[in-house]
């Protein structure tokens, strides 16, 4: 049985910090699952929105009820099953395909945005595997444009994305003049 080495000190060594970074985007992932169909289940069965519809709360911000059969902005339409599932098994295979992508990150703010897209894209498609479509609530009016509507779960990805591109402009130079400082 081998045995774990120590440092000097007789400490065992620290956990890696991608192993860190990936248990810290997957309870960011869990966490924004959960607000998002938690926020999906009250709407629809609790407060019963599709009955209420639409709600205004504020001369810009309404609640209504849509149900999306595309991705992101209604693109991509589905309206048969196949379609459907197709959307499905991608939100899948590009959630597995992040969740390897964190063991590879360098920073807390990267695992953070990656973990939020996960949640989001799964968040969503759970909704297409329970409802057939992608239930969306919130409605922006800005300057007399509507703005499409969307739920917790697109917040998560744009949040996500944002995060991610901030970390990759600004984050790396960080790192590498913090190297050439050595």
């Amino acid at each position: 049985m081998a045995m774990e080495q120590e440092d000097m000190e007789g400490r065992a060594p620290a956990v890696p910090m991608q192993w860190a970074h990936f248990k810290l985007g997957m309870i960011v992932a869990v966490i924004a699952l959960v607000l998002d169909q938690a926020n999906k289940l009250w709407l629809i069965f609790s407060y019963d929105i599709a009955e209420k519809a639409p709600v205004s709360l504020a001369p810009f911000f309404d609640l209504v009820m849509v149900w999306n059969r595309g991705i992101s902005y209604g693109l991509l339409q589905q309206e048969s099953d196949f379609g459907r599932w197709a959307l499905i098994v991608f939100a899948f295979g590009v959630s597995i395909g992040l969740a390897l992508w964190l063991f590879r990150l360098e920073t807390r703010l990267a695992a953070i945005s990656v973990g939020l897209i996960i949640g989001g894209a799964i968040g969503n498609a759970i909704d297409r595997i329970a409802y057939g479509a992608v239930a969306d609530f919130y409605s922006m009016q800005i300057f007399g444009f509507d703005w499409y509507v969307f739920n917790l779960a697109d917040c998560w990805v744009v949040v996500g994305v944002v995060g991610l591109l901030y970390d990759s402009l600004f984050g790396h130079h960080k790192k590498v003049s913090n190297r050439s400082k050595m």
